[in-house]
């Protein structure tokens, strides 16, 4: 008789510790979606909040797995390109970081804020960069990842199953094992795929870990179109109706924050002034509508020339500026050569054109914004004066 009221004791001892444990686990839950849900009021941009989602998805103190990758699809809705990516791109890389963020102490507002130091820095973490060289088609019939889109839930691929899609790029390029994918849909359309996995421990993930992610999915996608709807209105407001380029304004206010970012990580960066030679005759000649479409044709020579990072604007009328991050001016001379080269042999509404450029460097030629372009706009005001249809450095 003692011994079964031992085994009921301890049995009821047991059962109240387990629903403790539930209780503490939810409570934490709580804790943490309204943390998460507080720091993503921080800020509208999409990069940033993209962090912090990331962040939520891998942090000890978050759902705490080992990898967390975004992907968005591109504007034909055919391919998936990878946007961001947090966790380590082997062992020794999670040692380091997690022994890192164990020894600093690192809480979910530490880890967020480790953004600011990673986005100006010229040597992002390995795994960030390699997500962002990945890019998938997804135009092939029962493909696993447009029926994932397609369905809109959160999908949980385990070990077993992996085998049946070890082919899938998304599938062969992470290396995945074991992993949950959820889609994004911002508006009531498919607009990328997060991914999180526990490559490195291996950790099996469970039923309530694809139930907390569901949850946490649901909060993620408020915020990303939030942020979407803001890009969108800023994108709109600092763009040149004419060439679809950034214009002055953006300019003015890209330069500032690109100079405070090139002083913090102690990078230089370059400011480039272009200015389309002798267009007003072409303008006088063949009237304004050909003129605005030629300005079209030159503005897709400058983008095509220059780097992803680069910040091409249409200054205004004939003249263009970009901001060149991490280039000095003897870096960003043989970019100014390319492009004058591309215009110069590129024949537009059966015409053709030459452009004459200035570049000055900080902290070479100046510290400050306004000194910085007066200097490329002197080095450009000296390719006028020396013949036109060449590139000065300041």
């Amino acid at each position: 008789m003692l011994n079964l009221f031992l085994y009921y004791t301890i049995s009821m001892e047991k059962e109240v510790q387990k629903l403790k444990d539930e209780l503490e686990r939810l409570r934490f839950q709580l804790y943490f979606f309204y943390e998460l849900t507080k720091a993503m009021r921080i800020t509208l941009r999409l990069e940033e909040i993209t962090y912090i989602i990331l962040t939520g998805l891998t942090a000890h103190e978050g759902l705490g797995f080992n990898r967390a990758v975004i992907f968005f699809l591109d504007n034909q809705g055919k391919r998936l390109n990878g946007y961001m990516g947090i966790g380590p791109m082997d062992a020794k890389d999670a040692s380091e970081i997690w022994h890192h963020i164990e020894e600093a102490k690192k809480d979910l507002y530490d880890l967020i804020d480790d953004y600011n130091r990673i986005k100006d820095n010229k040597n992002k973490p390995r795994f960030m960069k390699f997500v962002q060289s990945l890019s998938f088609s997804i135009v092939k019939k029962n493909n696993l990842i447009k029926q994932i889109l397609k369905n809109k839930y959160p999908v949980q691929v385990k070990k077993s199953q992996i085998k049946n899609y070890k082919d899938i790029p998304l599938i062969k390029k992470l290396n995945l094992k074991e992993c949950l994918i959820s889609p994004v849909w911002i508006k009531d359309e498919p607009a990328g795929l997060i991914v999180v996995d526990n490559y490195i421990t291996k950790k099996p993930i469970t039923e309530d870990d694809l139930k907390i992610f569901s949850m946490f999915i649901d909060q993620a996608t408020g915020a990303l179109e939030n942020s979407q709807s803001f890009e969108n209105t800023l994108t709109q407001a600092h763009t040149d109706s004419l060439t679809s380029l950034w214009n002055y304004g953006y300019f003015q206010y890209k330069l500032d924050e690109e100079l405070v970012a090139a002083q913090a990580s102690k990078l230089p960066l370059s400011v480039m002034m272009i200015d389309v030679d002798d267009f007003k005759k072409f303008n006088d000649a063949q009237g304004h509508l050909q003129g605005d479409a030629a300005l079209r044709h030159l503005s897709a020579i400058l983008k095509e020339n220059c780097r992803k990072i680069d910040i091409v604007c249409r200054y205004g009328g004939e003249e263009f500026a970009l901001i060149l991050p991490t280039n000095n001016k003897q870096e960003a001379a043989p970019l100014g050569e390319r492009i004058r080269k591309s215009v110069e042999e590129k024949l537009i509404l059966d015409s053709r054109f030459t452009v004459s450029i200035g570049i000055a460097s900080f902290p070479q030629d100046s510290l400050d914004k306004k000194t910085l372009i007066k200097k490329a706009d002197q080095a450009l005001y000296d390719a006028k004066r020396k013949g036109k249809n060449r590139v000065e450095i300041a």
